[in-house]
């Protein structure tokens, strides 16, 4: 038996106008279709599972509510990602004005590991620090060049479709994606 494609079904714009009727099935549908590419994007941003699915929660909530003002409902995928992208940035404010944050929650002093176990304590520290490291070289770069690296090498979007998500032309999306790139690859060559 073959998997099922989340792509398969009608296009998003299909699935804009049943939600904006009331369909709970197409409802269903878009979930099942975007809640994992969601919560990777917010899982990126914030490094925080219970914040990511939070923030997924919000994100269909939303959409469940407003799709109906969505002027081009063929735009749904790039608007969901929009406002996940804000709810991310909302949570992230939100930290930002705690006092304290225990050493434990800091991503350089967290395991690492697939499957849950720890093989290698030495490995898990070193992928930690790793992934560390890379949380602070993204939250160094300006905004607009983490966004766009964020979407282009997490989310697999296209130039294009960065562009119409962050409200610039795709040359400009391309030299963001540039820098982005060379200013991680500067900042990680330690972890080559």
């Amino acid at each position: 038996m073959q998997p099922t494609d989340p792509e398969a079904g009608p296009p998003d714009a299909v699935l804009a106008a049943a939600i904006a009727g009331g369909d709970a099935v197409a409802f269903e549908r878009l979930v099942t279709r975007y809640s994992g590419r969601v919560l990777a994007m917010a899982l990126r941003m914030l490094d925080d599972r219970a914040e990511a699915e939070d923030v997924v929660q919000d994100v269909f909530l939303t959409v469940w509510r407003r799709v109906g003002e969505l002027a081009e409902p063929g735009a749904l995928r790039a608007w969901m990602f929009q406002i996940a992208r804000r709810h991310c940035l909302i949570v992230l404010r939100r930290r930002r004005t705690r006092r304290t944050v225990p050493v434990d929650a800091l991503p350089e002093h967290r395991a690492v590991v697939a499957g849950g176990a720890v093989p290698d304590p030495q490995r898990a520290a070193e992928l930690g620090a790793g992934v560390g490291a890379l949380g602070r070289a993204l939250a160094g770069l300006p905004s607009g060049q983490r966004d766009v690296w964020l979407l282009a090498e997490v989310d697999g979007l296209s130039s294009g479709e960065i562009g119409r998500r962050v409200g610039a032309g795709e040359q400009a999306v391309r030299g963001r994606l540039s820098r982005a790139r060379s200013r991680l690859a500067d900042l990680m060559r330690a972890w080559r």
